[in-house]
């Protein structure tokens, strides 16, 4: 069923330029490492805070981050007649179209969207809370097609949160995660969402639960082999690109409540950590006649390190992120040894969990409780550049912060505010 709701009455069937580095495309960027692509952006907010430019209402309630592309930006919401994705104009910051995916708001545990939309061209991908797939015309918001986690692949999360996934676009297919029994990972032809290949996961060790997690699918290339990384409820899977088969799974990163953060990729290395006093781990991924091979290189305590949802930013050999569940205290560990450099102690500058991004070797923490603060990304010694509170804040800030064409994006469930970097 299509329910489509237009603001503006014409929109014109023009081609879809090209992207450019000032475009956030999909879930943590155009490559999903939560890192802008703008260059020359140096900022200082102890001399030169962030300028509010603006703030907007009409993104229905929900933490989905947001995406931007060709000067529209994207995301999704609860509303009384669905779960809804939403395309603004930011020239004017006018509504263009909002279409409800959903006959009615998804029912769970913190009511609301989660899915950052993906886009690709003239069409963009979410995954509902309630469990569906579904695609649109960037254009004028009318769905294409749609697939149901539950109906299509007996898809299951491994608690009751609602589904979070940001489906990621490869080629010619989108691939995400219902998390059932026999389709823990789909991929499905991205114009038609016809079936291409299902994967199954035997579980087979003592670690987390069935279904999917919080978590969002990146690619590797490790051990010459690509292959679509993800964190479902028994922990880290590998699944060949080629034809959906499980090339390799570890659980001991997996908590049995939920495993969120998308995990880094570096050449053949796996990063990956969950909350809930679980951990961390990295993997190396070695070639073998069977497939490949994930062999644990170290694993982190939950006292040395656990990231909880906020993510995690890869900067050459250095990871930076909040650490401790629901607490953000800004860390840096050396990737290649585990060895923390600094941090992980010291009172963080908000309170909760902390969304990170990154802009030319600077920080963006987003914190739970509002507080957004500048921390420089340098590998010897923890250096806080300023905090500002944001003109608005309702409950949980766990919207991650987009940074395009200069400006600052926070989403804060109904709202959307803009400032000036």
């Amino acid at each position: 069923m299509r329910f489509v709701c237009c603001f503006l009455a014409a929109i014109g069937c023009l081609a879809i330029p090209a992207l450019g580095a000032e475009d956030w495309p999909q879930w943590r960027g155009a490559n999903r490492d939560g890192k802008s692509e703008e260059p020359g952006l140096k900022l200082d907010w102890k001399s030169k805070p962030p300028q509010h430019l603006w703030t907007i209402s009409g993104m229905g309630n929900g933490y989905a981050s947001v995406s931007i592309a060709n000067n529209r930006l994207y995301t999704t919401g609860n509303f009384p007649d669905g779960q809804a994705v939403v395309c603004i104009d930011l020239a004017s910051q006018k509504p263009v179209w909002r279409t409800p995916v959903t006959s009615g708001p998804p029912q769970h545990d913190y009511a609301g969207s989660r899915s950052t939309p993906t886009i690709d061209g003239d069409r963009l991908y979410i995954v509902s809370s309630d469990g569906r797939i579904c695609c649109l015309n960037t254009a004028d918001g009318k769905v294409i097609w749609t697939r149901d986690f539950r109906q299509d692949f007996g898809g299951k999360l491994m608690s009751g949160w609602g589904f979070s996934e940001s489906p990621l676009v490869d080629g010619d297919r989108v691939v995400c995660t219902p998390g059932g029994d026999a389709a823990a990972m789909v991929a499905l032809d991205k114009l038609t969402g016809k079936e291409i290949w299902r994967t199954a996961v035997p579980y087979q060790g003592d670690r987390g639960k069935d279904g999917a997690g919080y978590s969002s699918i990146v690619i590797s290339e490790g051990a010459k082999t690509k292959q679509y990384v993800q964190m479902v409820g028994h922990g880290l899977i590998g699944v060949r690109a080629e034809d959906g088969k499980l090339l390799w799974g570890y659980d001991k990163v997996a908590n049995d409540i939920a495993n969120i953060p998308t995990p880094l990729v570096k050449g053949d290395f796996i990063f990956a950590s969950t909350g809930y006093q679980t951990g961390a781990c990295l993997l190396r991924l070695t070639k073998t006649k069977e497939g490949v091979n994930a062999k644990e290189v170290y694993f982190l305590d939950p006292k040395t390190f656990q990231n909880h949802h906020g993510g995690m930013i890869l900067d050459g050999d250095f990871i930076y992120a909040g650490h401790q569940h629901n607490k953000g205290i800004p860390i840096c560990v050396h990737l290649p040894t585990g060895k923390v450099r600094w941090g992980g102690k010291a009172r963080p500058p908000g309170e909760g969990s902390a969304g990170v991004t990154e802009v030319n070797d600077q920080l963006i923490f987003r914190y739970q409780d509002g507080t957004v603060a500048l921390i420089n990304a340098n590998e010897k010694t923890y250096e806080l550049l300023g905090t500002f509170k944001p003109e608005y804040q309702e409950r949980e800030s766990w919207a991650h912060p987009v940074v395009a064409g200069g400006k600052l994006y926070l989403r804060e469930q109904d709202k959307l505010m803009c400032y000036q970097l």
